[in-house]
């Protein structure tokens, strides 16, 4: 069994627990700084919208079939970004089979356009009467921006309700679109501070985000209202039930976010890198980010968070103050914790007398140490006997034949 395997089982089962509710404070600054930063970019730089949604102008390359290709449409967009317009910092150039070469920009000028068309003829060796020039209004763009809030609006609306629905729990429901909110300010904060252009792909991401940041939060907010099904039984307090919830989960949300990121990451490698400016490129970013910090808020935000809102819940209250009357047994008479012996009782070493193997191989059962092993004093652990008042001396008693007791059936027949 590996080390990870070693350290789920360990979380899953308790013997190892890592304190993410009692250090919310902690998460909750970690997440404001982040936060505090895409409300900067997002008020200092500002987002860079594409020309679906601004607006722009559209030149359509008429050449050769067998001269459409990656390699010629990569030399047009560096040309066009050599040319220092700040409409064509960062132009999008699409290839069409049927022998088009398409280059967007945002608005421009007359002198501008007649700029860019000479770039494009010296780029591709087509002739003015080649390149048909459009301009593209944002009414399109405006019009996804539109129906996108809408479809945030009515989603949310259904996360409140569905998590109401299935957990009975509307402090669950604040819970989660807090953590799908701070998800969304993170996520266009990146873009702000990248100058990743905003395309209709972007919205895509945004929106496919959501679904994935929900899900995660969803898994742990079960597995936290199994622990705290009934807080009575098992004598402990809500926050210790959803910290070890969080922990039950923890190998499971690492391996999901990472076999996520794997193929998101090497998509937003060949966008970016291999092929340039280009709709892969958007879309990756949103869910690369997107994933990374659902993840993140699944575990260090929404479940302290929640722990925190019902913190002020009657039941929630009452196992709190009998934890704290356990607390005070314990320490009134600290062996009032030590288990009592049964027979399935598991033999194990002192504290201390072997070390786990380093190496993944099979783990090996402890062994009960030798008296030469012990530490000092060990053998005196527990509670401690009472002092004999004096020595044992021979009693006049020990010599004297003892009374037997016969059975009744044989009394009286001697």
């Amino acid at each position: 069994m590996g080390k990870f395997s070693r350290l789920g089982n360990h979380l899953y089962s308790g013997e190892k627990s890592i304190d993410f509710v009692g250090r919310k404070w902690l998460w909750y600054a970690m997440s404001g700084v982040i936060v505090l930063l895409a409300v900067l970019g997002l008020s200092v730089k500002g987002l860079d919208m594409g020309i679906e949604f601004v607006g722009g102008a559209e030149y359509k390359v008429n050449i050769a079939k067998d001269d459409v290709t990656q390699d010629l449409a990569d030399q047009v967009r560096e040309d066009v970004a050599d040319t220092g317009l700040d409409a064509a910092k960062q132009p999008v150039v699409t290839t069409v089979a049927s022998g088009y070469i398409i280059v967007q920009v945002k608005p421009v000028t007359s002198a501008e356009s007649n700029q860019i068309r000479g770039v494009i003829t010296d780029a591709t060796g087509a002739t003015a009467s080649d390149i048909q020039v459009q301009e593209i209004g944002p009414s399109w763009g405006k019009e996804i921006a539109k129906r996108s809030g809408t479809g945030l609006v009515v989603f949310l609306v259904l996360v409140v309700l569905f998590i109401w629905a299935y957990f009975r729990e509307w402090k669950m429901s604040v819970a989660a679109i807090v953590a799908l909110a701070h998800d969304v300010v993170i996520t266009i904060g990146v873009y702000a501070l990248s100058g990743f252009e905003v395309t209709p792909a972007t919205v895509t991401g945004l929106l496919t985000i959501l679904g994935f940041s929900l899900y995660d939060t969803v898994v742990v907010f079960d597995k936290v209202r199994e622990n705290t099904k009934n807080l009575r039984e098992s004598r402990t307090t809500y926050g210790k039930a959803a910290n070890l919830a969080v922990n039950q989960t923890l190998v499971r949300s690492i391996n999901t976010s990472i076999v996520a990121l794997i193929p998101v990451g090497a998509i937003l490698y060949v966008g970016a890198v291999q092929l340039g400016a280009s709709t892969l490129k958007d879309l990756a970013l949103a869910l690369f980010v997107g994933m990374a910090a659902g993840a993140y808020s699944s575990i260090f935000i929404a479940t302290p968070l929640l722990v925190q809102l019902k913190a002020g819940e009657t039941d929630v209250m009452q196992a709190e103050k009998r934890e704290k009357a356990r607390q005070k047994k314990i320490e009134a008479d600290r062996y009032a914790a030590v288990p009592s012996f049964s027979e399935d009782m598991p033999i194990a070493a002192e504290p201390g007398e072997y070390d786990e193997p380093e190496d993944d191989g099979p783990i090996s059962q402890p062994v009960t140490p030798t008296r030469e092993a012990r530490a000092p004093g060990a053998a005196g652990r527990g509670r401690v006997a009472p002092q004999a008042r004096g020595p044992v001396r021979p009693s006049g008693a020990a010599g004297r034949a003892q009374p037997t007791r016969e059975p009744r059936s044989k009394r009286g027949k001697k």
